[in-house]
């Protein structure tokens, strides 16, 4: 029997014995008690799962037992079976009471101008609330002072007018805090990704199309005032069946590298990264020996077509520019008054430059090109290593090593002018005797290095001759061409052909040239201007291009020996100075005075996949059989 009470009683009942006296008539007095057993409670109840088949409903289990597994048996291919899991134990429910205060939210806004900040910049005595004031300029990097004065962004700002957060102390203080944050490197950091970010997708079908790869016409429509962005790609069978009209070889303008700060400078040569192809060096400056005026170089990301990557300012005109193939960082820079410098471009401290200023060989001409080649140890014969070469105005081509953060040189050539006499004695006046008198030296302005053979290259000079030459005989030419009448600009061999090479002249010509061949193979002319630069396709062995003072030429040699396929001329009033090709993509580059380097992409040549190697040969041989 369960006899339930409370505590409180048990605790009166014991209280009251205790007060109670208890007598011996009490203690002999007889009680009786009665124990008895209470009701059976269950508290859980598990059915057995085995039933004897002796059973009354033994045959009903068994075809409900056979029914189940014909239900699993079939279930496999069923559409209307469907595997999903059952939880049918729940948790008893739990009520949980919560008490908090109710939140009040408030919107609020301001709006900050150019003037307020100028206000605010020019009080700075004054307690005023923190709208990140603009910092002086003059403690700015150089490059975050361009871009702000090119941008001309205005800066805004939200601020809770509930709370203020004033500025205690000296306000200086706070300034040269804001200062810090605004020259340190995550920041800049983050400002860098940001304008990628933006210019990436308003270039996007530039960019696409630079690369080779499917634009992305994006729709943009207003629904519950945050727009949505429907995608729809455009493959490039889409793009060629845009085109089918016109099936001609073309240009299309992609965009143009040019911001205020390299604006109106003649842009004077241009060189890929090699490690890095979305990385372009452009040089900057006049070609004026009379009037000398600082030069300018600057580092271009495709990432980024509005503003330099990295600048230098250089004391002179830059003529010629170069990156190193084993160190991408290092940009070797050539100028007007035969200064040569090595620039550290992931680096902005003036301390890494390498320049040849304490040389006592250094160059007393122009520097018209450097360039980076791989040179076979003459010791050991197996082991490669990069030398730095230039040709100046001087007539001297040299080679250049660094040591102790100086530059010295020697001279792998004189360009010494060669003229032959013939002396008459005898009683007849019988030619006998022929004498080699040397003359001053002739001023270089190009060399080209053989592309398997490194020890071996080409020089262009002032006289209009192009020198054969060799790294190991500094007294000989090994082999003269002559044909142009003017000075030769520049030269070029082609990547798929070895033996074969392009010159450029003032003369108004092209020749195309085979090493091995005194004379010209071919010669190309197609307008009565100086040719400035000539460049070959890294991809085709028949296309090169050309750029004159007035106009760009696309030359396809298996279309038409005659005229250039394509012919973009320049805008009023500018010269074009330089080209380049891309190695990985069908775009050429062109600079010219104006300070733009314009992208173009090459549509539509008839080329096909191969490299036209073999109709370069076939060319060749056919006009030296005629």
């Amino acid at each position: 029997m369960f006899v339930s009470f409370l505590l409180l009683d048990v605790q009166g009942k014991r209280d009251s014995q205790l007060t109670e006296l208890v007598t011996e008539e009490m203690l002999k007095e007889v009680i009786d008690v009665y124990i008895c057993e209470t009701d059976s409670i269950s508290l859980l109840d598990l059915h057995s799962t085995l039933v004897s088949v002796d059973a009354d409903d033994a045959e009903t289990i068994i075809e409900r037992n056979s029914h189940y597994t014909d239900v699993c048996r079939n279930r496999v291919g069923n559409n209307k079976y469907v595997d999903r899991s059952m939880q049918t134990l729940n948790g008893a429910p739990k009520n949980k009471q919560v008490q908090s205060d109710s939140m009040l939210m408030v919107d609020t806004a301001t709006t900050v101008t150019t003037w307020d900040i100028y206000d605010t910049f020019c009080s700075p005595e004054q307690d005023r609330t923190v709208h990140s004031p603009e910092p002086e300029t003059t403690d700015y990097p150089e490059t975050i002072v361009d871009r702000a004065s090119e941008r001309s962004m205005s800066v805004g700002s939200t601020t809770s007018t509930s709370t203020e957060v004033e500025v205690f102390g000296c306000s200086s203080n706070a300034e040269s805090d804001l200062q810090l944050i605004m020259l340190s490197e995550k920041f800049q950091h983050c400002l860098l990704v940001m304008e990628r970010s933006i210019l990436e997708n308003t270039f996007q079908p530039k960019l696409a199309a630079y690369r080779q790869l499917s634009i992305l016409e994006v729709l943009l429509t207003h629904a519950n005032i945050e727009p949505q962005f429907s995608v729809k790609p455009v493959t490039m069978e889409q793009r060629q069946e845009n085109t089918e009209s016109s099936k001609s070889p073309a240009l299309e303008h992609l965009w143009a590298f040019s911001c205020d700060l390299s604006r109106g400078h003649n842009v004077s040569s241009m060189a890929w990264n090699k490690k890095n192809w979305d990385l372009l060096a452009v040089g900057y400056g006049e070609l004026d020996c009379r009037n000398q005026k600082p030069g300018l170089v600057c580092c271009w990301s495709i990432k980024n077509p509005k503003w330099p990557e990295h600048i230098i300012h250089c004391d002179s005109a830059v003529t010629s520019l170069d990156f190193s193939a084993n160190n991408s960082s290092k940009l070797a820079v050539g100028m007007l008054d035969g200064s040569i410098a090595i620039y550290n471009v992931q680096s902005q401290d003036k301390s890494y430059v390498i320049s040849n200023s304490g040389c006592p060989n250094k160059h007393l001409g122009p520097v018209w090109q450097l360039r980076w080649t791989q040179q076979e140890l003459n010791l050991t014969g197996e082991e490669n290593v990069e030398a730095l070469f230039s040709v100046s105005a001087d007539g001297r081509v040299s080679k250049w090593f660094a040591f102790n953060n100086h530059l010295d040189c020697i001279d792998l050539m004189k360009l010494k002018t060669i003229h032959n006499t013939k002396k008459k004695t005898g009683r007849n006046n019988a030619e006998k005797k022929t004498e080699n008198v040397l003359l001053a030296l002739t001023p270089g302005l190009c060399f080209e290095f053989h592309p398997i053979d490194s020890s071996v290259y080409l020089v262009g000079t002032w006289e209009g001759l192009i020198y054969k030459c060799s790294c190991s005989n500094s007294q000989q030419f090994l082999q003269t061409y002559r044909k142009h009448t003017c000075p030769v600009n520049s030269i070029i061999s082609c990547p798929l052909s070895p033996d074969v090479f392009l010159s450029c002249s003032s003369d108004w010509t092209i020749q195309l040239w085979k090493q091995d061949h005194h004379n010209p193979i071919l010669g190309f002319s197609s307008i009565q201007r100086a040719v400035c630069d000539i460049k070959w396709s890294p991809k085709w062995a028949t296309v090169f291009g050309a750029v004159n003072e007035g106009q760009l030429e696309i030359w396809d040699l298996n279309s038409n020996i005659l005229d250039p396929v394509i012919v973009q001329p320049a805008l009023p009033g500018v010269t074009l100075t330089s080209l380049l090709f891309h190695t990985q993509t069908d775009c050429v580059l062109v600079g010219d005075s104006d300070g733009q380097v314009t992208v173009y992409q090459l549509k539509n040549l008839s080329v096909g996949d191969s490299s036209q190697v073999d109709v370069l040969e076939d060319l060749i041989c056919a006009a030296l059989s005629r």
